[in-house]
């Protein structure tokens, strides 16, 4: 079967794998759509430390179930349904595994990272890793695990309705930041540098949004809260800079929700935490919980998922695309590769 292979920095190219077979609790999917994503990127541009090349990207997934192993619960799933997957492992003995926090498994493996993913025309996976969307496009459950990782953030965050939720960065788990404190009855404010992507959260879900490049931050937040700074900020970019903004935005007693993280060191004013009295969250992966209400979101038929796809490329396009992108990353949502 064919596959795309990253085999060293900015070097990527279609290889041939042999087809998976399907074993005792295990569905063979046949895979129709891949998104590629930040630590896709990373990998490409040799900055990704969690990857041994040469790997096979590729962990946010539309499929359709090709074949039913033998031990799969009856009635869960059906030839040709459509469905994505849960891309992490979890080892069931950690302190997050037993904790019930299996997305945060310590020694958790992705999809496309610290194994092989599935940008690639067939895979098999364990029946409780494949999650079904009936109703929904192949194309489109290609955007359900990067979304769930932003919806996830949010229920770390622990939003509520009366709350003022300030969400850095509109990429695609951004996005998901924004739908999902907007869903939650939240007032969500969106930071991000570029315009397009801005209107874009307006159009999810932002009651306001502000451009760090051309705004003062710090003055439109404390004009948009009243003077008193975001309840929620969720950092969805990974930098110094907006690290050191979410501290500065939030609240008294305000929590952060840290979902990027920054390749270098970030200096804080520490008194910041103290004097605050802040609750500073990690937010990693998602939960299956988090992909069953991205789901039920995009099923409503609201979002403008179109808008959400910056381009689907082939295989054989595949180095090209990711190459556009590292030269503009701020002007790309999603780029999807149709296997």
């Amino acid at each position: 079967m064919k596959a795309v292979q990253i085999t060293g920095p900015s070097e990527m190219r279609v290889i041939e794998m042999e087809k998976p077979v399907v074993a005792p609790g295990q569905i063979l999917v046949k895979i129709e759509y891949v998104g590629f994503c930040g630590s896709d990127l990373n990998t490409y541009l040799g900055r990704n430390p969690m990857v041994k090349l040469p790997v096979v990207p590729g962990h946010e997934v539309g499929a359709v179930v090709e074949e039913i192993g033998e031990g799969v619960p009856e009635g869960l799933f059906a030839k040709g349904m459509s469905v994505t997957l849960n891309p992490y492992t979890n080892c069931g003995k950690c302190a997050s595994c037993r904790n019930g926090r299996v997305n945060a498994c310590e020694h958790n493996e992705t999809l496309g990272v610290q194994r092989n993913g599935v940008m690639c025309e067939y895979a098999v996976m364990p029946w409780q890793k494949v999650i079904p969307a009936p109703s929904m496009s192949s194309r489109d459950c290609a955007l359900i695990e990067p979304m769930s990782v932003g919806f996830h953030a949010v229920s770390r965050g622990q939003v509520v309705d009366n709350e003022r939720v300030m969400v850095i960065g509109c990429g695609m788990i951004g996005m998901g930041a924004i739908v999902r404190a907007s869903l939650r009855g939240a007032t969500v404010i969106a930071v991000d540098l570029d315009d397009e992507k801005l209107e874009l959260a307006r159009k999810v879900g932002a009651t306001y949004v502000i451009n760090s490049k051309t705004e003062n931050v710090h003055e439109r937040m404390l004009q948009l809260t009243d003077g008193l700074g975001a309840d929620v900020v969720i950092e969805a970019v990974g930098s110094p800079v907006t690290y050191v903004m979410a501290v500065d935005e939030v609240g008294f007693t305000g929590r952060v929700v840290c979902i990027g993280y920054a390749k270098s060191p970030v200096e804080f004013q520490t008194k910041l935490f103290v004097q605050k009295e802040l609750d500073i969250r990690g937010s990693r992966n998602a939960l299956p919980a988090d992909f069953r209400a991205v789901i039920n979101y995009l099923q409503t038929g609201v979002c403008p998922i179109d808008k959400l796809i910056s381009r689907i490329a082939e295989p054989e396009e595949a180095a090209a695309a990711m190459a556009d992108w590292a030269a503009a990353p701020g002007k790309v949502f999603r780029i999807l590769v149709k296997l």
